[in-house]
């Protein structure tokens, strides 16, 4: 029934463009922007990317982001979250990729803890997969993380995408993709740090990332990056307001063009990240 789904994925694997993919649906312009790293990061966005940063969100706040690939408008993305702090902070959050031909609806809920200066993270994801003319489909994934503070300056972070590798069809021994993230993050100054990290699905060669994030002031972030194999170049702007934040992520990729990220939070309490 599902056999359409590897040539669906080997698709957008292939595409440069298309970062979107079964194995990770990563949101948020903060990261976007920064060259889709997620491995280190941790905001409002961890539900989608390294579930251990929820850990270290000091706000109640919900946030809203949408993907825009405007020469390839099916592979658009919109995704809700929603963090409430904590001894164990936990988030939900729903991914919604796709067109009305082919869409993957993600839900997401998960959970991190801090012990010392290494954060934890488990997240579990409901995957369900809409096909023109096709019955839906539907399956559990589970998802894992760390990150941990060597030093002041120094963050290692890693998470694993579908650990569980869950069948699409028994039949056919599709299994959803599981892909690894590891990374770094080097504080340069106080106001500012590089990321670099690779990312590797096991069927896929990895993909080398690399971001700059330099605070201007308290309210205005400047961001910047670039992805190898694919090549890809990023930059980003980040606005923080007394309750809200604001960031937007331009991607430009050879031969496929530019995509764009904007992301909105709102923070439920005045205390800042």
């Amino acid at each position: 029934m599902f056999k359409l789904l590897p040539l669906i994925a080997t698709f957008i694997l292939s595409c440069p463009f298309a970062n979107a993919q079964s194995a990770a649906l990563p949101m948020g312009a903060r990261g976007h922007a920064l060259g889709y790293t997620s491995a280190c990061l941790a905001d409002e966005w961890s539900i989608a990317n390294n579930v251990a940063g929820l850990a270290k969100v000091k706000n109640l706040s919900a946030g809203l982001s949408y993907d825009l690939q405007p020469s390839f408008p099916a592979f658009n993305k919109a995704a809700f979250a929603l963090c409430l702090p904590g001894k164990v902070g936990v988030g939900v959050g729903f991914v919604r990729f796709g067109d009305g031909g082919y869409q993957e609806q993600i839900l997401s809920a998960g959970a991190g803890s801090a012990i010392g200066t290494t954060c934890i993270g488990l997240k579990v994801n409901y995957i369900r997969y809409v096909v023109d003319g096709m019955d839906d489909k539907g399956v559990i994934s589970i998802s894992i993380g760390g990150m941990s503070a060597l030093t002041p300056r120094l963050t290692v972070g890693a998470h694993i995408v579908n650990i569980n590798q869950p069948f699409l069809s028994k039949a056919d021994n599709e299994r959803l993709p599981t892909a690894l993230i590891a990374g770094l993050m080097f504080k340069l100054r106080e106001n500012m740090f590089v990321v670099t990290e690779l990312e590797k699905d096991l069927e896929f060669s990895p993909v080398w990332k690399t971001g700059l994030e330099y605070v201007l002031d308290k309210k205005f972030v400047v961001r910047t990056g670039f992805n190898l194999y694919p090549q890809a170049g990023f930059f980003g702007l980040g606005f923080r307001l007394r309750k809200f934040d604001a960031d937007y992520a331009f991607q430009y990729t050879p031969g496929w063009g530019t995509r764009h990220e904007a992301s909105i939070c709102y923070d439920l309490k005045l205390e800042k990240k």
